[in-house]
C-alpha cells in the first residue's frame, strides 16, 4: 500500500542531489531513510539536458526541448556540459555538432564558449543553470520547498569546470552545500546500499565524461585510491562516429548544414541505444537532395566504430590501477556507472580489461544522482547516515609553482587526499627585489612550460632587501570541492595576497590524459632538464655571491688568494651555461672550496660588527654574504 508523504510546512527545507549529465540530469532526494529519484508531473525522472532558445526570448527545458532540436538545431544547446570551463578556442568547439559559436571580441569574451541563438549570446554555465532550475522546480512540486544541494561532478574537472558548475547551480537560485565526483556518488549509493566492504573501481561513462575511480569502503569508510578519466569522452563521441558513417549515406557532402547534422546525430544516438537490445536496425534518412535513402547498420559496425573510442578509456583504467598499487586481480568488483555503459561492447570492454563481470544491478543512470542525495542528506545534518559515512577524496593532478629557471615545484601531488593543504616558504634570487610574481600551476611534468597554468598574481610592496633575506611563506588549501585558494605572504614585513584560482576555461581534448601520459613518457628526460636548470641557478647565484663579495671583503684576501677564487669563478663561468649538470656541480664545490677560508674570516668580521653594536638585520645580511649559499629556490621576481 503507499503512503502520502504529509507535508510539514514548519518543517526545515529538503537536501537534495542533482546529477547535472551531459545527456540527462536528475535529481534526488532521501525519503525514510532511502534515496529516491525524483519523477516531473509525467512520471519521468531522467529531464534530457536539453535547452531551447525561441524567437520570444521563452526558454525550453528537457524532453519538449529535445524534440525542437530537429527543426531548430542552431538554436536548442544539448550537451552543454562538454563546454563548461572551455576557452573559445578549444578544440570541443571544432567537433561536429550544430551550433553557431559567437567571436570573442575580447580577451575576456575569449575565456569562455558562448553559443549565439536568435541573436543572443549564452554561456554554458547558463544553459546549465536553465537544466538545474528545472530539477529544482521537479523537487520543489515534491517537497513545496528545497534547501542545499549536492551537484555531482566528473572527478576529471578541473578548477575552471567546478567553478562554472557552482556558479551555474548559484545562477538557479541553489545553495551549493557541496560539489561531488561522479564515481565517488556511485559509491556512495552502492556502498550503502548493498551494505559491501572491498576493493571497487567505478566506471563511469556517461554522455560526455568518463571517469574511472579505484576506492576502497570499509564500514562507511569511503577512501579513494586512485582517480583517472577524460572529461571530453563519452556517449556523444560514439553518436559521431556513427553520425559521420550515416552523413556518407545521406550525401551530405563536406559541409553537411545544422539540419542534416542535427539529423544524424540524433539519429546516430537512436541506433546506439536500439542495438542494445537488437543485432540491426533499418534506417530510412533524408538525403541532401530531398530525396531519402535506407540504411542498415549492424551491432558489429557500430562496435567497430566505436572500439577507438571505448579503448581510450582502458588507458586511463590501467594507470589508475597503478597509481593506487593494485591490480585488476585484487578487486572485489567493478561498479558500472552512466548510460553510455548500458552499450553491449562497453559491457563486454570492461569484463575483459577487468576480468570479472560488472556490477550493474543499480541503474546507471540514477546512480550518481542517489549518491549525491545521501551525501546531501549527511550535510543538512541527517542523523541517518551521518555516522555510517566519511567521504576521502583525491587531487586528479599535481599544484605547484613555478620556481627560479621554470622548474616546478609541487606543494600538492595527485591523489592526495582532500580537503587538505600545503605550506612552504620561498625566498629571493636577486638583491632589492620589491615583489614576487607567482605563477600556480597543474600538472605532473618538472617544467612550468610543460604544465597547465592556474593562475598568476604578483605579492608588491616588499622592502628592498639582499638577496636570500626576503621570506615568502606560500599557502595551498583545497577544499571539498576541490576548488584550490593560494595565499602569499613576506614574513618578515607581513605583506600578503590571497586568491581563489578560477581558470577561465577547461583542459581541452584529451588534454588531462596527454599530460599524464606525457609526465610518465618524458619523465627521465624532464629531471635531467630539471636537475640542468637548477644546476645553473644554483651556478648563477653563487657566481653573483663571490662577485659581490670580491667587491667589498677583497681586504680580508690572503696572498694567493684572490687568484685561486678568480680561476674558480672562471671556471664555473665557463660551464654555467653548458649541458652537463655534474660538471657545473663540481665546479660550484670547487668555488665552494676556494672560498671556504675566506668566507670564515668574513663571518669573524660580521661577529666582530655585530658586538660593535651594528643593527641585528645588517648582521644576518653579512652572515648571508659571508656563507654564500642559500637553501632556497627563489620565485621569479616582480618589481625591481
Amino acid at each position: 500500500m503507499t503512503l502520502f508523504e504529509i507535508f510539514d510546512p514548519k518543517a526545515a527545507p529538503r537536501p537534495i542531489g542533482i546529477d547535472l549529465g551531459t545527456t540527462n540530469s536528475l535529481v534526488a532526494r532521501v525519503r525514510d531513510g532511502r534515496p529516491v529519484v525524483i519523477a516531473d508531473c509525467d512520471g519521468g525522472k531522467l529531464v534530457p539536458s536539453a535547452v531551447h532558445y525561441d524567437e520570444s526570448g521563452r526558454v525550453v527545458v528537457g524532453a519538449e526541448a529535445l524534440k525542437l532540436a530537429a527543426s531548430s538545431p542552431r538554436d536548442t544547446i544539448v550537451s552543454a556540459k562538454r563546454f563548461m570551463g572551455r576557452g573559445a578556442d578549444d578544440p570541443e568547439t571544432r567537433r561536429l555538432g550544430t551550433y553557431d559559436f559567437a567571436a570573442p571580441a575580447t580577451p575576456e569574451e575569449a575565456k569562455s564558449v558562448r553559443f549565439v541563438v536568435h541573436g543572443r549570446v549564452v554561456t554554458p554555465v547558463e544553459v546549465s543553470a536553465e537544466i538545474l532550475r528545472r530539477l529544482r522546480t521537479n523537487a520543489e512540486d515534491e517537497l513545496k520547498t528545497v534547501g542545499g544541494v549536492v551537484i555531482t561532478v566528473p572527478a576529471y574537472f578541473d578548477d575552471g569546470q567546478r567553478q562554472a558548475t557552482k556558479d551555474a547551480g548559484r545562477l538557479a537560485g541553489l545553495e551549493v552545500l557541496r560539489l561531488l565526483n561522479e564515481p565517488t556518488a556511485a559509491a556512495l549509493a552502492y556502498g550503502l546500499e548493498k551494505r559491501q566492504n572491498g576493493l571497487f573501481a567505478v566506471y563511469d561513462l556517461g554522455g560526455g565524461t568518463f571517469d574511472v575511480t579505484v576506492l576502497l569502503l570499509d564500514d562507511g569508510v569511503f577512501q579513494v585510491k586512485s582517480t583517472g578519466g577524460d572529461s571530453a569522452l563519452g556517449g556523444d563521441d560514439m553518436d559521431r562516429a556513427l553520425a559521420h558513417r550515416l552523413l556518407e549515406a545521406m550525401g551530405a557532402g563536406a559541409s553537411p548544414g545544422h539540419e542534416l547534422v542535427r539529423v544524424a546525430l540524433d539519429a546516430a544516438r537512436a541506433t546506439k541505444h536500439a542495438l542494445t537490445d537488437r543485432t540491426e536496425l533499418d534506417l530510412e534518412l533524408p538525403t541532401r537532395g530531398g530525396g531519402t535513402t535506407s540504411v542498415r547498420v549492424t551491432r558489429d559496425e557500430l562496435d567497430a566504430l566505436i572500439a577507438p573510442i571505448v579503448e581510450r578509456t582502458g588507458v586511463a583504467c590501467r594507470r589508475a590501477l597503478r597509481d593506487a598499487g593494485v591490480k585488476a586481480a585484487d578487486l572485489d568488483g567493478v561498479i558500472l556507472v552512466g548510460g553510455s555503459t548500458r552499450v553491449p561492447y562497453v559491457r563486454s570492454y570492461v569484463q575483459e580489461l577487468f576480468g570479472k563481470e560488472p556490477l550493474g544491478d543499480i541503474d546507471p543512470d540514477e546512480v550518481v544522482a542517489l549518491g549525491a542525495a545521501i551525501q546531501a542528506d549527511i550535510l543538512a545534518g541527517s542523523r541517518e547516515h551521518a555516522s555510517d559515512v566519511l567521504l576521502l577524496d583525491v587531487l586528479p593532478l599535481s599544484l605547484g609553482l613555478e620556481t627560479m629557471g621554470g622548474v616546478v615545484e609541487k606543494l600538492l601531488p595527485r591523489n592526495t587526499t582532500i580537503p587538505t593543504g600545503a605550506r612552504q616558504t620561498f625566498t629571493t634570487y636577486a638583491d632589492h627585489q620589491t615583489g614576487f610574481d607567482l605563477h600556480v600551476v597543474q600538472g605532473e611534468r618538472e617544467l612550468a612550460a610543460d604544465c597547465r597554468s592556474l593562475a598568476r598574481f604578483v605579492l608588491k610592496g616588499i622592502p628592498p632587501m639582499p638577496a636570500g633575506m626576503a621570506r615568502l611563506e606560500v599557502t595551498f588549501r583545497v577544499d571539498a570541492d576541490g576548488l584550490l585558494a593560494v595565499g602569499a605572504k613576506e614574513i618578515t614585513t607581513g605583506v600578503e595576497q590571497k586568491v581563489e584560482v578560477k581558470p577561465s576555461y577547461g583542459l581541452g581534448d584529451e588534454e588531462v590524459e596527454a599530460m599524464l601520459l606525457a609526465a610518465l613518457e618524458h619523465g627521465e628526460e624532464d629531471l635531467a632538464s630539471r636537475r640542468l636548470i637548477e644546476e645553473r641557478v644554483e651556478a648563477d647565484r653563487i657566481l653573483a655571491a663571490t662577485r659581490k663579495a670580491l667587491a667589498s671583503d677583497a681586504d680580508l684576501l690572503e696572498p694567493g688568494e684572490r687568484e685561486r677564487i678568480e680561476t674558480a669563478v672562471a671556471e664555473l663561468a665557463e660551464v654555467a651555461r653548458g649541458t652537463k649538470p655534474a660538471l657545473i656541480h663540481a665546479r660550484v664545490e670547487g668555488l665552494d672550496h676556494a672560498t671556504h677560508a675566506w668566507a670564515g674570516r668574513r663571518m669573524d668580521r660580521a661577529i666582530a660588527t655585530a658586538i660593535a653594536g651594528k643593527q641585528v638585520r645588517d648582521v644576518e645580511t653579512d652572515v648571508a654574504g659571508a656563507q654564500g649559499l642559500d637553501a632556497h629556490l627563489a620565485a621569479h621576481h616582480g618589481d625591481g
